[in-house]
C-alpha cells in the first residue's frame, strides 16, 4: 500500500495539501464496500438513464455511460479492476475507472447526486438482494423441519419444562415448535424488507438538487416500491439496516435454542438421535469422540450478532441530520450479520433434514421421570375430584414410585387404588404414552393426528411464498 500523498480527489478542489496518508486509510471504506460494485454500477445506470430523459444527459452521452459501465462491471467481474485506497470507496474507483474510459462523460454522471444518497441506495439494494437469499435458505430450513416432523408424528419423546421430563410429546410436535419460531423470523424479514425497499437516490447531499430530477423513474428502474419522501431523512436513516439485525438476533438466537438441543440430544447421556458424520468432527486425542460442531458453532456465533444489533445502536443513538461519516461504520457490522445468518442457515437446512431420531430411546426416555402423571390427574378429575386433591393424590403416587423404582404404568391396580379407591381398570388406558400423546388431540395439541395436520398446514404456507 502506498505512503504517497495524493491530491488528485474527486473532491480535491477545496483543499489546499495533500490527505495525510495515515488518514486515508483511516477514512477509506474500499476495502469491504467494494462487496457493494454490482448496486453502485445498477444505481448510476438509472440515474444515467433518468438524466438522459429529463435532458441532462444527451443519448449519445447515456450510451458512453452504459458501455463504460458495462466495462468496468466486466473488470470487477473477472479480477482486473484495479481498486484504489486512494479513491476512498466503491463509487469513486467506479467513477474514476469509468471517466478513465470514456473521458468527460464520465464525470457528468454524478450530476444531481451526492455520495450520501448514492451510498444509501447502494446498501439498501445490497440488503435487499441478501434479504432475498436469507428468505430462501430460511425456507429451505423450514422445508426440511416440516419434512421430518411429518415423518415423526408418533414418535415419541420426552418434553421438557426446566430440562425435566415433564409430558410426552411427540418428535414432529417438537420440531413444529421450531418452525413456529422460524416462521415469525420469516415474518420479521420480510416486514423489513417491505419498510426499507424504498429509494432515496435523488436526495443528493442533504436538501435535493436544482436538476429537475424523476425520483419516481428511478425508483422504479431500481424495484422500489416508491422514493423515500424526505431528503433529509433519506441520507442519514440506517434504522432498516438495525431492523435487519434486530431480525438476526432473533433469528440466531432461535437458531442457537435449536442447536443446544441437538448438543443435548446427540451426547450418550440422552442419544435421542444421530448427526451425519458431515455435520461433526472427532478429537485429537479421544478416538471415541463425536462432536457436533456445526450446532456448537452456530449457537457460539449468536454472540457476534448480537454484538452487531448493540453496535449500530449505539453508532445511531446520537447523530445529528443529516449524514455523518459515523455512518462508515455500518456497513462492516452489517456485512458481518449477512454472512453469518446466510452460514448459519445453510448449515441447519443441510443439517435438520438428515437427523435420524433414535426412536426407541426417546421412547424409553419418555417412560422415565412420571412423564404421564398429568394424564392420571386428568383421569382422577374426571372421576369428581377437584384438580388439588387430584394433584395431591398422584404425587403420593409418584412418592411411591420413587420409593420403588416404578413408573405408574408399572404399578398394579391395587397399588393405585391405594391412594384412590375410584380408580379402576381403565386408568392403564391413560398411563400409556400412546394413549398420553394422543389425547391432547386439538389445534396445538400433539396427538399424531393434529402433528399431521399442522405439518401439512405448515407446508401449505411455505407454498405461498413462491
Amino acid at each position: 500500500m502506498s505512503e504517497q500523498q495524493d491530491t488528485s480527489k474527486l473532491w480535491g478542489g477545496r483543499f489546499s495539501e495533500a490527505t495525510d496518508s495515515f488518514v486515508q486509510r483511516f477514512t477509506a471504506s474500499v476495502n469491504f464496500d467494494q462487496r457493494m460494485a454490482a448496486e453502485d454500477i445498477a444505481g448510476s445506470l438509472a440515474h444515467a438513464e433518468m438524466l438522459c430523459k429529463v435532458g441532462v444527459l444527451s443519448a449519445e452521452e447515456l450510451r458512453e455511460i452504459q458501455d463504460g459501465l458495462a466495462r468496468v462491471s466486466q473488470e470487477i467481474e473477472d479480477g482486473s479492476f484495479q481498486w484504489s485506497i486512494e479513491l476512498e470507496d466503491v463509487h469513486m474507483n467506479i467513477e474514476a475507472r469509468l471517466t478513465e474510459l470514456i473521458g468527460i462523460t464520465g464525470k457528468k454522471l454524478h450530476t444531481g447526486r451526492s455520495r450520501n444518497d448514492q451510498v444509501a441506495t447502494d446498501i439498501r439494494l445490497y440488503l435487499r438482494r441478501a434479504i432475498d437469499l436469507i428468505g430462501a435458505e430460511l425456507t429451505r430450513l423450514q422445508a426440511g423441519t416440516i419434512e421430518l416432523a411429518a415423518a415423526n408424528t408418533d414418535t415419541i419423546m420426552p418434553g421438557f419444562t426446566h430440562l425435566q421430563t415433564a409430558q410426552p410429546v411427540t418428535f414432529g410436535h417438537h420440531l413444529l415448535a421450531w418452525n413456529e419460531m422460524l416462521q415469525r423470523d420469516y415474518g420479521r424479514l420480510m416486514d423489513c424488507r417491505a419498510r426499507m425497499n424504498q429509494s432515496p437516490l435523488g436526495a443528493a447531499a442533504l436538501a435535493g438538487t436544482t436538476y429537475p430530477i424523476d425520483r419516481a423513474q428511478t425508483a422504479r428502474a431500481l424495484a422500489f416500491d416508491k422514493p423515500t419522501e424526505n431528503s433529509l431523512d433519506s441520507v442519514s436513516d440506517r434504522d432498516f439496516a438495525i431492523e435487519f439485525c434486530a431480525f438476526a438476533s432473533l433469528l440466531m438466537t432461535h437458531l442457537s435454542r435449536m442447536s443446544e438441543e441437538l448438543v443435548i440430544w446427540t451426547s450418550a447421556q440422552f442419544n435421542f438421535i444421530e448427526l451425519p458424520d458431515r455435520f461433526c468432527t472427532g478429537s485429537s486425542i479421544m478416538p471415541q469422540k463425536k462432536n457436533p460442531d456445526v450446532p456448537e458453532l452456530v449457537r457460539g456465533k449468536v454472540g457476534r450478532v448480537n454484538g452487531h444489533l448493540v453496535s449500530l445502536l449505539t453508532l445511531m443513538k446520537s447523530q445529528p441530520l443529516a449524514y455523518n461519516k459515523d455512518n462508515q461504520e455500518d456497513k462492516e457490522p452489517l456485512f458481518d450479520t449477512i454472512d453469518t445468518v446466510l452460514d448459519s442457515l445453510r448449515a441447519f437446512a443441510d443439517m435438520v433434514p438428515a437427523i435420524r431420531p433414535r426412536k426407541e430411546q426417546m421412547r424409553e426416555a419418555a417412560r422415565s421421570g412420571f412423564s404421564t402423571a398429568t394424564d392420571l390427574a386428568d383421569y382422577l378429575v374426571g372421576l369428581g375430584l377437584p384438580f388439588r386433591d387430584a394433584h395431591e393424590v398422584v404425587g403420593k403416587a409418584v412418592a411411591h414410585g420413587v420409593e420403588h423404582d416404578l413408573d405408574l404404568a408399572e404399578m398394579s391396580l391395587d397399588t393405585l387404588q391405594g391412594f384412590c379407591t375410584d380408580i379402576g381398570e381403565d386408568v392403564f388406558e391413560v398411563l400409556t404414552l400412546e394413549g398420553s400423546v394422543s389425547a391432547r388431540d386439538h389445534l396445538g395439541g400433539t396427538a399424531p393426528a393434529q402433528v399431521a395436520a399442522a405439518a401439512k398446514r405448515a407446508t401449505a404456507l411455505l407454498a405461498e411464498r413462491h
